[in-house]
C-alpha cells in the first residue's frame, strides 16, 4: 500500500531525508517516531505530493506519487499538523467542497456527507461557520474531510493536537476500524502513549535515517526484558 524506495530529500546543502526505504502493507497501523528535525514531516510531505523527492520513488496503492500524482492523491486521506480551513464556510460546506475535489458523484455526496457527520458526531455545529470553531472542532472536521472518500492510505501528522478526550477517543476508534477494513494508517506523533495504544508497528527516524523498525509485540518484549516503558526506550534512542 505504501512503498518508499531509497527516498532522499535535500534542501540546498541540507540533507533532510537520507535514503530511506519502507513498505507498509494493507491493514497496518504504523507509528513514525523521532525527535524534532528528524525528517518525519518532510517524509510525509513527499508521500502526499507536497514535496518531490530529490531521488528515489514513493508508491501509494500502486501509483507513483511523482509520475501519477492525481491517482496517488485520490487514494490518500491526509491530516497535516497545521490544517488549513476556509473560515467563512460552514463545516458542511467545507465537506461538500472536499467531496467535489475527490470527485464523489453528486448523487452520492449527500449521503456520504451525512454519514461522515454522524460518524464524527459533529451534528451540533456542522452548520456553523468554521471561524467560530475551537481547535478541537476544526480538527474533527479536518479528519472527516480527509476520510470522506474512504481512502486506502491515511497519513497523519500529529493527530491529537487540540483534541479533548472525547474527540481523541472518537478519532482513535475510527482509525482502528479503518485498519480492520484494510486501510493503511501512517501516523507521526510525539504522544508515545497514543503510538503504543494504536500502532501495530513502530519506526524510529533520526537525522533523516530510519534507525529502528519494530513490530509492536516485539518492541514490548524488548521493553519488558529491559524493564522499560516506551518513553524510556524512546529517550534512550534519541540520546
Amino acid at each position: 500500500m505504501i512503498q518508499l524506495l531509497n527516498v532522499t530529500k535535500k534542501f540546498n546543502l541540507t540533507l533532510a531525508v537520507d535514503n530511506i526505504s519502507l513498505e507498509v502493507p494493507a491493514g497496518q497501523f504504523l507509528g513514525f517516531l523521532g525527535p524534532n528535525g528528524a525528517g518525519k514531516t518532510t517524509t510525509i510531505k513527499m508521500m502526499t505530493g507536497l514535496f518531490n523527492p530529490t531521488s528515489g520513488r514513493i508508491v501509494i496503492n500502486g501509483y507513483d506519487v511523482v509520475k501519477n500524482p492525481i491517482e496517488a492523491k485520490m487514494n490518500i486521506g491526509y491530516i497535516p499538523d497545521q490544517p488549513y480551513l476556509y473560515d467563512k464556510l460552514t463545516g458542511r460546506e467545507y465537506l461538500y467542497f472536499c467531496g467535489g475535489l475527490y470527485k464523489i458523484p453528486l448523487n452520492r455526496l449527500d449521503k456520504v456527507v451525512d454519514d461522515i457527520i454522524k460518524i464524527f458526531e459533529i451534528q451540533e455545529w456542522i452548520d456553523k461557520r468554521i471561524e467560530s470553531y475551537s481547535q478541537g472542532m476544526a480538527q474533527r472536521v479536518v479528519f472527516a474531510a480527509a476520510l470522506l472518500h474512504n481512502p486506502k492510505v491515511i497519513i497523519i501528522d500529529e493527530p491529537m493536537v487540540g483534541l479533548d478526550p472525547r474527540s481523541a477517543n472518537i478519532i482513535k476508534e475510527i482509525l482502528k476500524e479503518k485498519c480492520k477494513h484494510g486501510s493503511v494508517v501512517f501516523m507521526s506523533t510525539h504522544i508515545l502513549s497514543v503510538a503504543e495504544e494504536l500502532c501495530h508497528r513502530i519506526v524510529f527516524i533520526k537525522n533523516g535515517r530510519i534507525m529502528l523498525d519494530y513490530e509492536i509485540e516485539e518492541l514490548k518484549k524488548i521493553q519488558k526484558q529491559n524493564n522499560q516503558k516506551l518513553e524510556d526506550f524512546y529517550l534512550e534512542f534519541i540520546g
